[in-house]
């Protein structure tokens, strides 16, 4: 990290702005871009104006909006003047969003005007100011002659060290109550210069986010990284549903971009695989391994135009990719990149570039982070993944008990995942250690695995697999919608016809799943469920919402 001698978020800043300070930072979609000298400019204008609101180093400020390029512009200005910034979650309730503002003593709070109903009736103490973030003006607050003044300069100088707090991280998790992760500058800094090596990133290349920026994994990867290359972020105004994304990504033809696994396993799903069951003959062609290569590159080059044409590095995190998508996209020549890591890790523990994916790796660690297999088994070399580095978090805030779970005295880091390194020190993730199942003589059965062969089943949008009075269980949720379409022909009535359907569906998916799992991980039952799973940003199940009953 010899290009960045002090590791602190406003140094990196400084870094670019003397680097690129007439090239474009962030915009809008279809918007001019804010370029990094104004950048600059106009964080300094917010440190001034949170000067008069007397907010002092250490002071925790909140921030809750959606993607936009004042989001970036707030978070920097926070942490240039030693503040702790609070990132929350837009889809968070507002018993969430109270919970994180009264534990986390929040000063005061930047929300976008979206989502300001959300904190409307919210009383709390600590909180004694309310910024609209679209354009700094105050909602409320006792200070009411401060005004945000564009060309206002901060008063004091602010020495920011490498091992200050610079955000406390509430995550939503999978697995229950939401814990607040303190991540230093050095933390973040770090993580987003050792990200660097995996992907040449230049100026000129532009990203599209369509990630909330307050989840670690798109405020590090999708932000931090970009801002300390010169390349620009483009953000776009509405949830990126297809409507939305095909005309940003046509308009902005981005180089790189992030995403969940849940994304572009519905676009397989839903346009890839229905061109290649259209008929009996192409279906019959498919299955053949040369021609099935074929075709997906021909669909892989239609893909690279959905996606602007320009794609050179698509990277996929925050949940294990199903096997079957993966190796449509390896033979389709798709430049996808895999990564993996953890809040608690800022994120990025592991990761590879397009040219280098093996199947089902999420890569080798990240420079300067020490990888290893605690208590592996004998025979399968399985283990729960243990890592070491400056990109680890400082601990839970107020909650010492809860850190000492999870990290050792010499520093280890309990990620909780089950892993294996093979001997070019590619890391596999297997699943969640909280998330196996014990079979009956004892086996390791790993629902994630069922669940990725459930989920290529026809007509499956999502499920989840847990253990109900000794049996496995499948919780499957169909697309309802998809099932209707194919039926509306029949001269039955449809919604009569579809709930006969599902019985026969739930009877052949049960079959098709045990004729491809061992016979400890066969399923005893399927129960459908009409709505989706609730989930966490990074779009995984929220598993503990489930598995509560379980016996």
């Amino acid at each position: 990290m010899e290009d960045y001698p002090l590791l602190t978020l406003p140094a990196l800043l400084q870094q670019s702005v003397e680097k690129y300070g007439d090239l474009p930072a962030v915009a809008f979609v279809d918007e001019t871009p804010v370029n990094y000298a104004e950048f600059d400019r106009r964080r300094q204008a917010i440190v001034s104006m949170l000067e008069k609101l007397e907010i002092k180093p250490g002071d925790r400020v909140a921030l809750l909006s959606a993607n936009m390029p004042n989001w970036g512009i707030v978070y920097f200005a926070i942490v240039s003047m030693g503040a702790v910034v609070v990132p929350v979650l837009p889809d968070f309730s507002a018993g969430e969003i109270e919970n994180v503002l009264t534990h986390s003593e929040a000063k005061a709070i930047f929300i976008s005007n979206n989502l300001k109903t959300k904190i409307e009736h919210l009383k709390i103490k600590t909180l004694l100011h309310r910024i609209l973030i679209d354009d700094f003006s105050l909602i409320e607050t006792a200070k009411k002659r401060v005004r945000y003044n564009e060309n206002s300069k901060p008063a004091k100088k602010y020495q920011v060290a490498e091992d200050d707090l610079a955000a406390i991280i509430y995550t939503s998790g999978t697995t229950g109550k939401s814990k607040g992760v303190m991540l230093t500058h050095k933390n973040i800094s770090s993580n987003a210069v050792a990200s660097k090596k995996i992907q040449e990133i230049v100026p000129g290349d532009r990203f599209l986010s369509v990630l909330p920026l307050s989840h670690t994994y798109e405020n590090t990867i999708g932000f931090i990284l970009p801002l300390i290359s010169g390349a620009s972020i483009f953000y776009i105004k509405r949830p990126p549903t297809p409507a939305v994304l095909l005309p940003a990504l046509k308009s902005v033809r981005p180089t790189l971009m992030l995403t969940v696994p849940l994304i572009i396993e519905k676009i397989y799903r839903s346009k890839v695989l229905p061109a290649f069951n259209r008929n009996r003959l192409i279906k019959t062609m498919y299955v053949i391994p040369p021609l099935r290569k074929k075709m997906n590159r021909v669909a892989g080059k239609k893909l690279m135009d959905t996606f602007g044409g320009e794609l050179k590095f698509f990277g996929i995190g925050g949940a294990k990719l199903d096997k079957t998508v993966e190796k449509f996209l390896r033979e389709a020549n798709f430049p996808y990149a895999i990564g993996y890591g953890l809040t608690e890790t800022s994120p990025l523990l592991a990761g590879v570039n397009p040219q280098n994916t093996k199947l089902q790796s999420t890569g080798p660690p990240l420079e300067g982070v020490t990888v290893k297999i605690h208590n592996p088994g004998k025979f399968t070399g399985e283990g729960e993944i243990w890592v070491k580095g400056p990109n680890v978090m400082k601990g839970y805030y107020k909650e010492p008990e809860l850190t000492r779970e999870v990290m050792t005295e010499d520093g280890w880091f309990k990620t909780g995942d089950i892993g294996i390194l093979d001997d070019t020190n590619y890391l596999y993730i297997r699943g969640r250690s909280k998330n196996v199942i014990i079979g009956p003589s004892g086996e390791n059965i790993f629902p994630e695995d069922i669940e990725s062969i459930i989920n290529n089943f026809k007509h499956v949008v999502e499920s989840l697999v847990i253990q109900q009075k000794g049996k496995l269980v499948a919780m499957v949720h169909f697309n309802r919608e998809e099932i209707e379409e194919k039926y509306q022909t029949m001269k039955d009535d449809v919604s009569d016809y579809v709930e006969k359907k599902y019985e026969e569906l739930k009877d052949e998916l049960r079959d098709y799943v045990n004729e491809r799992v061992n016979k400890f991980s066969k399923i005893q039952e399927v129960l459908l469920r009409k709505e989706e799973f609730v989930k966490t940003a990074t779009k995984k199940i929220k598993r503990f919402l489930y598995t509560k009953a379980k016996t």
